[in-house]
């Protein structure tokens, strides 16, 4: 069954924990509840009382040359034990470098010997987890002359290596799409769809000369587009809308989540007719 959430900012928990929304699970990030200062765990088991919560990080920084950050690992860890979540996701990039964080989603190489070093982090993270973990296709703003095999190649055979799934974000796909020069419905037809356990939709803004990964503005029609020829290969999926500045009422993301399920409806009306 799909099921169809929200990520969840800080406006929109008293919301949530009215009891009044229909949603089958909410997404949060990891990292604002694991590390002392952030928001407090309280909150997020008020939220989990009242339905599944997927954790979301953006530190973990799986593709780091420099190892993986088993203490970041082990608080995740702890965090995982304590909310019992529906999924545990990251992203294929890098953060960070002995002693500095960028706080950025940084790009690899997609090289099988940038292969290998990620397949030992995520072999270790599962480990120390003690579940699969989700990895989501980053946005892109270059690419490398260094890398050898495309970003779906890649992660399918990271899939197949480590026993890892996969975080589909429809929007990195285009805007990856638009900066770079690729056909995103090439990418979608040959991504590996069978591994993929959730999906992420969201908006960006145009730069000065390249399409930005904001997720500070509603769902373009590309992007619906792409989704639904996702929806047409998908297995059961989560399916999130993803909102993190300039963010609107919770009855705004409530009606982009009505879309999804119309247009996962036309998906799979799509599918049976093929």
């Amino acid at each position: 069954m799909t099921l169809f959430g929200l990520g969840l900012r800080k406006p929109h928990y008293e919301d949530v924990l009215s009891g009044n929304m229909k949603l089958d699970f909410v997404e949060v990030i990891s990292e604002n509840f694991m590390f002392p200062g952030g928001r407090p765990l309280a909150d997020l088991l008020a939220v989990r009382a009242k339905c599944p919560v997927a954790l979301h990080g953006v530190s973990m920084s799986i593709g780091s040359a420099s190892g993986l950050d088993h203490d970041y690992v082990h608080r995740l860890r702890a965090l995982v034990d304590v909310v019992d979540p529906l999924f545990v996701s990251d992203h294929l990039c890098w953060t960070r470098v002995p002693g500095f964080s960028s706080h950025d989603l940084l790009p690899l190489p997609y090289t099988q010997e940038v292969l290998d070093i990620v397949a030992n982090h995520v072999h270790a993270a599962q480990e120390i987890v003690g579940r699969q973990i989700l990895l989501e296709n980053p946005s892109a703003y270059l690419s490398f002359s260094q890398s050898e095999m495309p970003e779906w190649e890649f992660l399918s055979v990271l899939c197949e290596q480590t026993g890892c799934g996969l975080l589909l974000d429809v929007n990195n796909v285009y805007v990856s799409a638009r900066n770079l020069g690729f056909d995103p419905a090439t990418y979608i037809a040959r991504f590996p769809l069978d591994h993929v356990r959730q999906i992420h939709i969201a908006g960006h803004s145009q730069g000065e000369d390249l399409l930005i990964d904001t997720h500070d503005q509603t769902v373009c029609d590309e992007v619906w587009d792409l989704f639904e020829t996702a929806m047409t290969r998908a297995g059961p999926v989560a399916v999130m809308i993803e909102r993190d500045d300039n963010i609107p009422p919770i009855g705004d993301l409530l009606d982009e989540l009505a879309t999804a399920r119309a247009r996962a409806e036309a998906a799979t009306k799509r599918r049976s007719q093929s």
